[in-house]
């Protein structure tokens, strides 16, 4: 009797996951354009990991500390998604360069997580400064190559792509 429960209350949780997960990506294909861009989180901090002849509290201080890495782990999503809505909506999308967004995006986001990781269980320091210049540099590529992206195939596609960088 009791494995039977078992048995149903498994089949439930996963045929409700498999609900979810498809209602999911239901809504994140009909998304538009215009609600990809209002996503976006105006950053500049990826810049600010550049200097190197800062202190790691000082670099950690000047681009927003925990909240700076977590908009470019969130921006490194919506392009993610930007980057599928190219991939559905254009007819020639380099499907090299698509491969390359969703693979520095996974790389951007796990640097950031590691990074938070670290700082939440230390102070600031190199190794935590390390993870976030390391995500930060790869955020202002990604940024570059979803650019190249868009202005090679998205001029009918999704008008002022470059204003909403």
């Amino acid at each position: 009797m009791i494995l039977t429960l078992l048995q149903i209350g498994a089949v439930s949780a996963i045929a409700l996951y498999i609900y979810q997960r498809r209602a999911s990506a239901r809504r994140r294909n009909e998304q538009s354009w215009d609600s990809l861009v209002s996503r976006l989180r105006p950053d500049s901090s990826a810049q600010n990991w550049a200097e190197s002849n800062a202190t790691p509290e000082e670099k950690w201080n000047r681009t927003g500390g925990a909240h700076g890495l977590w908009s470019l782990h969130e921006n490194a999503g919506i392009m993610l998604e930007m980057a599928d809505y190219a991939a559905r909506n254009g007819e020639a999308v380099d499907r090299d360069l698509l491969a390359t967004l969703r693979s520095d995006a996974m790389q951007i986001r796990a640097a950031v997580l590691m990074a938070l990781l670290k700082y939440a269980f230390s102070q600031v320091n190199e190794g935590i400064c390390v993870n976030a210049s390391r995500a930060a540099s790869m955020y202002t590529e990604m940024a570059a190559r979803v650019s190249e992206l868009f202005e090679a195939n998205g001029s009918s596609m999704v008008p002022g792509f470059a204003g909403a960088m």
